[in-house]
């Protein structure tokens, strides 16, 4: 009998025969097995194999394992040592893990992860963020079934806010009217109706805030200007601006999510026709327009202006002269983007549709009312297309198997992830169920679970890289060919319908989506680099191109740019979004900008924006596009704005790989500086 063993650390510790007895035992039980005598046996055959093996030196944890295992073969219980090699294999896992752990912890400390461009370096977001990485490690090694985890590890798939897998959902459409009718509480005492334009627009912040510290995505308004019209009845113009210009603010200052980031907030406007509902827009775009305190471009909220024929689209329409304004506002500030009502996909709902800053759409509904009002995404998971090419070897055949095989895995693990979901119980999130938020929610108790009401949400299918995966079959891109952009559309096509069968499979509302690949725009290919090495096209770069579009860096026209992927968001109704580059503000071609506008709501486009550089000097206030320091007082201490994946951030807080994608844009027109 051996004295002693070594532990994985080094210490020296008994030792005890009571713990290899245990081993085997739990590993028999695992297979159906019930006899403890035998393990005792077992674990004696164990030693003495020991013995005969280790014939100096103290036997390490690691040799008596292997010695079980040897042992349980030989004595044919292969069961039983297959049930004891899968649980040595999660405890080492595990230990990885927690090792691992503590090197992520030890990097955020230092600085947080860039995966998110709207979270600060604060110390709060440290905390956020440490907790984040717990919690990611927990679902993936105890919760999330290993085959669903393991696609995720490999890069398969992306799980996207894998931290709050089990926690919360993702996204709504708030319905800001009724909160501001009724009143609402946030959890310390009833917040009673406002009777003025500024009391509105501070509880409107305050809902945005509120409903973010539930959820992990989206904070959005679908029909600001109606919700408010009620609000600004009796108040000067004056009045009117000055409560959109406080929102504004708020919305740049207000931290939820424990106090590491600003609400991601959008507001959707442009179709209200009233007085009321004019003057609401007006005065958001002018407030917007104007900018922060010291003239600075304002990254929330995303401004969403609606689109539509007869209401503001055409000269002669209501609201032409507010399409008009936020253009110009849009030519200074990136803001706001347009979504288009009369598209083939939206026109059916009218003006109902709503979309988010990140490009989410949420309509279609089989189990009660198509609105978007006190609806939103629940999950979503993204596809490795370009992998999924590359492994075809320009075999079709094989390209569509193993794509029909990861879809099916991915409309699997969202149906896991919404079963965990819908045990969540309402007094999880007091304020989105607990106030009403969510559409059917007010049928619920604190101490009911929410899966009634939160199958009206969506489970988004996403995917990324359409254009590394056309180069990878075909040998070119969307962009380059014709017969490439014909494959990509087929492909998309059937993601599509496969996404639709797994509907009437599971009667859900599953969804295809144009991912907004911002912390995975990097993952993926690091992954497939290093498995399949650089391939011209596919691997070369630090990023995957997002979704469907044509890659940043290829030349190609605003128009055939705005052709080419208008024909896919038709397919993607979980959301899209296309974008033209700018080589500068175009406030002084805002004719192009308009003409632009025109083109896309023709491509059948549903919701753009168009980008440009925006420079600030933090010294002076200078405004423009400037190389290292401000042209006017030399400072180096500039601000740069961009748009990341639909909404705004500043450069410094790019990631590595979206740096790497900003750098590679190309305009698609050229705008006199």
């Amino acid at each position: 009998m051996f004295r002693s063993i070594q532990k994985r650390d080094g210490r020296i510790v008994p030792f005890e025969i009571s713990k290899i007895t245990e081993a085997i035992f739990k590993a028999a039980k695992a297979v159906g097995g019930e006899d403890k005598q035998l393990a005792e046996e077992l674990a004696q055959v164990v030693v003495k194999y020991l013995a005969k093996t280790k014939t100096t030196g103290i036997p390490t944890v690691e040799e008596v394992q292997d010695a079980v295992e040897k042992v349980l073969i030989e004595t044919g219980h292969a069961k039983t040592a297959k049930a004891y090699i899968l649980y040595r294999d999660r405890r080492t896992r595990l230990r990885e893990t927690k090792s691992d752990l503590m090197d992520v912890v030890e990097e955020i400390l230092v600085e947080t992860s860039r995966e998110n461009a709207n979270v600060s370096n604060s110390p709060s977001a440290k905390m956020l963020q440490i907790a984040s990485a717990a919690s990611k490690r927990y679902y993936l090694y105890r919760l999330i079934p290993e085959e669903f985890s393991e696609a995720h590890i490999n890069g398969d798939i992306h799980i996207h806010d894998l931290d709050f897998y089990g926690k919360t959902l993702t996204c709504i459409q708030i319905p800001l009217g009724r909160l501001l009718t009724e009143g609402f509480n946030t959890g310390h005492g009833y917040i009673r109706p406002p009777k003025r334009a500024t009391s509105a627009a501070a509880l409107a912040a305050i809902i945005l805030q509120s409903s973010q510290n539930d959820m992990h995505g989206g904070q959005s308004f679908a029909f600001f200007d109606h919700d408010m019209a009620p609000f600004v009845q009796g108040s000067s113009e004056d009045d009117v601006y000055q409560a959109m210009e406080a929102l504004i603010y708020n919305l740049n200052s207000m931290h939820s999510r424990a106090g590491a980031q600003v609400p991601f907030s959008s507001i959707n406007l442009g179709t209200d026709t009233s007085p009321e509902g004019r003057l609401v827009t007006r005065s958001l775009l002018l407030a917007h327009e104007r900018g922060l305190g010291r003239g600075e471009t304002p990254i929330f909220p995303n401004i969403i202006f609606r689109v539509k024929k007869g209401i503001n689209f055409e000269p002669g329409d209501p609201n032409y002269d507010l399409f008009q304004l936020a253009m110009r506002v849009a030519a200074q500030r990136l803001n706001p983007t347009f979504s288009f009502m009369d598209s083939s996909f939206n026109a059916p709902y009218g003006t109902e549709v709503a979309y988010m800053g990140c490009r989410t759409r949420v309509i279609g509904n089989r189990h009660g009312a198509e609105v978007s009002t006190g609806r939103g995404n629940l999950s979503f998971t993204t596809i490795n297309l370009p992998r999924i090419a590359i492994k075809a070897q320009g075999n079709l055949e094989a390209f569509y198997n193993e794509l029909d095989r990861i879809i099916v895995l991915t409309c699997r693990q969202l149906y896991h992830r919404y079963r965990v979901q819908s045990k969540l119980k309402v007094k999880d999130m007091p304020f989105l169920m607990g106030q009403h938020l969510y559409l059917d929610s007010e049928k619920l108790k604190p101490e009911d679970p929410i899966g009634p009401v939160i199958k009206h949400g969506t489970l988004s299918v996403g995917f990324i890289g359409l254009a590394e995966t056309l180069t990878a079959l075909a040998g070119a891109h969307h962009g380059e060919d014709i017969g490439a952009q014909q494959l990509g559309l087929e492909i998309v096509s059937y993601m599509r319908q496969r996404v639709d069968e797994m509907a009437d499979e599971y009667d859900l509302n599953y969804t295809l989506l144009a991912t907004p690949a911002e912390g995975l725009s990097g993952r993926f290919v690091a992954i497939d680099r290093k498995q399949f090495g650089v391939i011209p096209g596919v691997t070369d770069k630090e990023y995957y191109t997002n979704s469907f579009h044509v890659p940043v860096d290829y030349e190609i026209s605003c128009f055939d740019k705005i052709n080419l992927e208008g024909s896919y968001h038709r397919f993607t109704n979980a959301g899209h979004i296309s974008y033209v580059e700018f080589d500068a503000p175009p406030i002084d071609n805002l004719e192009a900008f308009e003409k632009i506008l025109r083109h896309m709501a023709a491509a059948d486009i549903g919701y753009a924006g168009i980008n440009f550089p925006i420079d600030e000097c933090l010294v002076c206030g200078n405004r423009g596009i400037f190389k290292e320091e401000c042209p006017s007082c030399q400072s180096t201490e500039i601000r740069r704005v961009r748009r990341i994946t639909g909404y705004l951030s500043t450069v410094n807080r790019f990631n590595d790989a979206k740096k790497a994608e900003l750098y590679a844009r190309k305009s698609h027109i050229k705008v006199s500086k």
